[in-house]
């Protein structure tokens, strides 16, 4: 470092450069969200060309090293030269940056491409890519080098590490093949780059599943076909008989659309139907238009704006809102959200209001949250040259967008609620009656809460006459730990650091909330118990701030009881006490399974070694055996908190230095919705054919009986 500073000191990174020296302008980050997006840049091109009108299916291919190849059955990249730059179309999107067709060249009226640098973005980070285009009867193919156009020479199967020749003078787009006649479409596999991206990176076939249903969700009649090919790999024999059977393959195709998808996504009880909501506007901008000379001039233009929507109510109080311009998702919002939920809000407060004698609503006002609760809803608008904030196209920024999506919505919900059909009615007034249920409920919570904060200390005296409270009033070091039985309490007592770590004993398996409504929980002495002592309140109301503990630790037997009882607590807590999980703040003790009691030769005292499952335990004797040291016999198994002392328990489990605990994460609210629902829901059939499934994975040693 010196105190020079002059302009022999700045750089000019040209081309490719920018884009590896610094990713994750580009692509977020470099470890597995931004591989995971180099990936759809890709799968966006394809599903552009479908949204065209040109293709039906896209292949999805996880190979076993590493790469990764999607096969479009498009127009195929242009394999004519470029007069500007004197190379073909496809040297030209995979090497320049803001090279493309979609910047109102008129190949596509509406893309989620917008930028011109999503291919060359995925061409600069990765040590291999190769293209191949089926086109006019020929393929087509070329290859590429973190970026650099040239040669492979691969012996057989192709390597990313393979000898590789870069062009010197000219490029060369290789005709490698003939294709079918009036076969068309574009097939590109890349091996990621390990010098950008971290060791841990690596493709997350979950969230390409998602991805790939929720495209074919928004497009209609488009199917897509993830295959993971990976686990073939891996667990294929020396004989490779069974690879086959390992690899997996699901294909995607919904013609419902959207309305589907809605459908897919609720998983309260309807309370509406499904509402579709479809219009266009149009508006105006200035934006610079590419003239045939080169030049860009600025040219006022007229756009259309086309809104889609499906939306409905259910029983819960939960609110799933996905939204999407031209098939991009946009998880953090924008305009087009904006202008949804504000109109929304604008005429459910005037239906109310025309209705406040009916409804009981008296002055209070209806809030967004009222609204929202218990709403499903998809929507999706087609804008030609979306404004994004970012390559990444998470929030949309086009203004115009607001005002059209909110008069499309007026008009809409206007017609349902004037309808004079007797199902449209029943249905608003259904609607009517639970968003003001919601806000009668949010107006006596919040009095509720003003209630509790101007109680003084004496009458916080009415926590349960169970609870073994800690001394300590510092949320961030005490501990709640919710103990199976009072045999157990009874050893936790003792073992207990009672500074800071707080007991509350509940009596066997505590009610199923999944299945009760809101006021058998609340009427349940166990739930009502875990809900009072915590201090958040349940649902809507929770406030996470004023929780009394900073860690929930469930502990029960590690036992098939055990296990059943962790997970209706569980239950509970993610149905009405979300934040603590998404906050991290909620444990599950590991209590150990067996206590080896080791003998040492001479005057040496015996070593105690804890394990805590059954493989843990023969390894363990397996390594004593070639000590050849001898333990105790018979190995103690506890089958439950109560056979351990009181010493036991505190070194194993409840001791901060020698303890272990496991984080409930929530990774994914919307897939462990669906498995709380799967395992504890109404509805049997599924819980059954899943049971039934997934007998043959079932380790009968592993249960205690």
């Amino acid at each position: 470092m010196t105190a020079e500073y002059s302009a022999h000191h700045l750089q000019v990174l040209e081309g490719l450069e920018a884009v590896r020296k610094r990713p994750g302008m580009y692509i977020g980050s470099n470890g597995s969200p931004g591989l995971m997006h180099c990936l759809w840049e890709i799968i966006d091109n394809a599903v552009d060309e479908a949204v065209a009108g040109n293709g039906s299916k896209i292949d999805i291919i996880l190979h076993p090293d590493g790469s990764v190849e999607v096969h479009d059955r498009g127009r195929g990249i242009p394999v004519d030269v470029e007069p500007r730059t004197g190379l073909t179309g496809v040297e030209v999107v995979f090497t320049n940056l803001h090279a493309g067709g979609k910047f109102g060249g008129g190949s596509y009226a509406a893309s989620g491409g917008l930028h011109g640098v999503g291919a060359s973005v995925v061409n600069a980070l990765s040590e291999r890519l190769d293209v191949e285009v089926d086109r006019g009867g020929k393929v087509y193919a070329m290859s590429f080098r973190r970026g650099e156009p040239g040669i492979f020479t691969d012996a057989g199967e192709k390597q990313p590490d393979a000898p590789f020749t870069p062009f010197q003078d000219n490029s060369e787009l290789r005709v490698i093949g003939k294709a079918p006649r009036g076969v068309t479409g574009t097939r590109i596999r890349y091996w990621a780059d390990r010098q950008i991206f971290t060791k841990d990176a690596a493709f997350q076939l979950a969230e390409l599943e998602t991805r790939a249903r929720q495209t074919a969700f928004l497009v209609p009649g488009l199917e897509l076909v993830v295959r993971d090919e990976r686990a073939s790999h891996a667990a294929a024999p020396e004989d490779g008989a069974d690879a086959v059977e390992a690899v997996n393959e699901t294909s995607y195709h919904y013609e419902g659309g959207i309305a589907e998808f809605v459908e897919y996504l609720a998983t309260d009880a309807p309370v509406t139907d499904t509402w579709r909501v479809q219009g266009e506007g149009t508006f105006k901008e200035t934006v610079p238009v590419l003239q045939p000379d080169g030049h860009m001039v600025a040219t006022e233009v007229e756009r259309v704006c086309e809104v889609d929507i499906a939306l409905r109510w259910g029983t819960g109080y939960e609110t799933i809102t996905r939204s999407f311009v031209n098939i991009i998702a946009t998880p953090k919002g924008g305009t087009h959200q904006q202008g949804f939920e504000q109109e929304m809000l604008k005429v459910l407060r005037a239906q109310v209001e025309q209705n406040a004698r009916r409804l009981k609503a008296g002055n209070d006002k209806l809030e967004k949250d009222d609204v929202l609760a218990g709403l499903t809803a998809v929507l999706t608008v087609n804008v030609p040259e979306p404004q994004f904030e970012g390559q990444t196209k998470e929030v949309l920024g086009t203004p115009a967008v607001r005002t059209i999506v909110a008069q499309v919505v007026r008009k809409a919900l206007g017609e349902r609620f004037s309808s004079t059909k007797r199902d449209d009615k029943n249905q608003a007034s259904m609607l009517l009656d639970k968003i003001v249920a919601e806000m009668k409920a949010r107006v006596s919570a919040r009095a509720h809460k003003e209630t509790q904060r101007r109680k003084n200390a004496l009458e916080s005296s009415s926590l349960p006459a169970k609870l073994v409270d800690c001394r300590s009033t510092d949320v961030a070091q005490t501990e709640l730990f919710i103990v199976e039985g009072d045999s157990a309490l009874g050893t936790a007592k003792h073992a207990r650091t009672s500074e800071y770590q707080a007991l509350l004993p509940i009596r066997g398996k505590i009610l199923n909330v999944q299945k009760a409504s809101v006021s058998d929980m609340l009427s349940n002495v166990e739930c009502a118990s875990i809900i009072q002592v915590i201090g958040a309140g349940s649902g809507r109301s929770f406030d996470l701030s004023t929780a009394r503990y900073g860690k929930i630790i469930l502990m029960s037997d590690a036992d098939v009881d055990g296990a059943h009882i962790r997970t209706l607590l569980l239950t509970l807590f993610y149905r009405y006490m979300r934040p603590l999980i998404e906050d991290g703040r909620v444990f599950a003790a590991v209590p150990p399974l067996h206590r080896v009691i080791v003998m040492n030769p001479g005057s040496k005292p015996n070593e105690t070694i804890y394990t805590y499952s059954e493989g843990e335990l023969h390894s363990l004797l397996a390594k004593l055996r070639k000590q050849n040291k001898r333990w105790h016999e018979p190995i103690q198994r506890y089958k439950g908190l109560g056979e351990m002392d009181a010493e036991q328990l505190a070194s194993t489990t409840m001791d901060r230095s020698g303890r272990l605990l496991r984080r409930v994460r929530m990774e994914d609210a919307e897939a462990a919705g669906r498995v709380f629902e799967l395992l504890m829901g109404n509805e049997v059939a599924p819980r059954r054919e899943f049971i039934i499934d997934s007998s043959d994975r079932l380790a009968r040693e592993a249960i205690d009986a």
